[in-house]
């Protein structure tokens, strides 16, 4: 039987040295591929917004919306532990407000753990939600939900002061009890500071080789997109030009007529 993987897991293998895989899934099928293929961990992120929705940042993501892709991933996962985050709002007003809202991603949607974007103005936030049971990974660095008040997907802790401060951070959310921290968009020297000082995984996304981990928008992992590749972002396959070749090959067959006579039954030959 195949050994779930669990958040007590995470702190286990930073301390034996082993890098964590983690990528981004939205629905039970991609899911079922990459829980497959070994995954460690499979976040449920609500960049859904702008990978599946269509959105230009993840703000109009809702609560309900994440619900219902958690639950479809859960549905195709036997073995990576599943993370979803907790989107905009939803956990920043009250504690109160974050606990019940975590509860439904877990009751409703199956999630196994939940993520939260920010750092000394959650703490109070992520100890309770770790007081009441909720494992939290945390997340610093580019935070995708203030991309209107940072004025858009910057690179951040560039200098020595927001560098300190996210430092402070990582330490304040690890003391909270969150059990793992995403570090996004920073300088590798910074992540590998950061990474370091915690006794709990760091999980990078454009921060450098340092981390703990690892975690990709699967959709960018294997080209499944129309747009410029990330700059920290190893593509693996081009699956969209797949999609389109194939796609082209279908309507040329269509419209020739050559699809109906190629899948038609065949006429069994008569025995005598």
């Amino acid at each position: 039987m195949t050994t779930k993987v669990r958040t007590t897991d995470f702190r286990e293998k930073k301390h034996r040295g082993e890098k964590i895989a983690m990528l981004t899934a939205y629905d039970a099928n991609m899911a079922r591929l990459l829980d497959k293929a070994g995954v460690d961990a499979l976040l449920v992120g609500d960049s859904v917004g702008m990978v599946m929705l269509g959105y230009d940042n993840t703000v109009p993501v809702t609560l309900d919306a994440m619900i219902h892709h958690t639950a479809a991933v859960v549905r195709g996962t036997q073995r990576a532990l599943v993370v979803a985050d907790m989107p905009f709002l939803t956990y920043q007003t009250t504690a109160a407000d974050a606990v019940r809202n975590a509860g439904r991603l877990m009751q409703e949607g199956g999630a196994e753990a939940v993520k939260l974007e920010g750092g000394s103005a959650i703490v109070d936030v992520v100890k309770r939600l770790v007081d009441v049971g909720v494992p939290v990974m945390g997340h610093l660095g580019l935070l995708p939900q203030s991309v209107h008040r940072v004025g858009g997907f910057l690179r951040q802790a560039t200098n020595p002061r927001d560098a300190d401060i996210l430092l402070a951070d990582a330490l304040a959310i690890e003391q909270a009890g969150a059990f793992a921290i995403v570090l996004e968009s920073i300088p590798a020297d910074v992540a590998r500071t950061v990474t370091a000082a915690l006794d709990v995984p760091t999980i990078g996304i454009g921060a450098g080789p340092d981390c703990d981990g690892q975690v990709l928008v699967t959709n960018d992992m294997i080209g499944l997109f129309d747009g410029p590749v990330p700059s920290f972002v190893k593509q693996y396959a081009r699956v969209a030009e797949t999609v389109t070749s194939s796609a082209q090959s279908y309507i040329d067959d269509v419209r020739s007529g050559r699809y109906a006579r190629s899948t038609a039954p065949k006429t069994p030959t008569p025995t005598t």
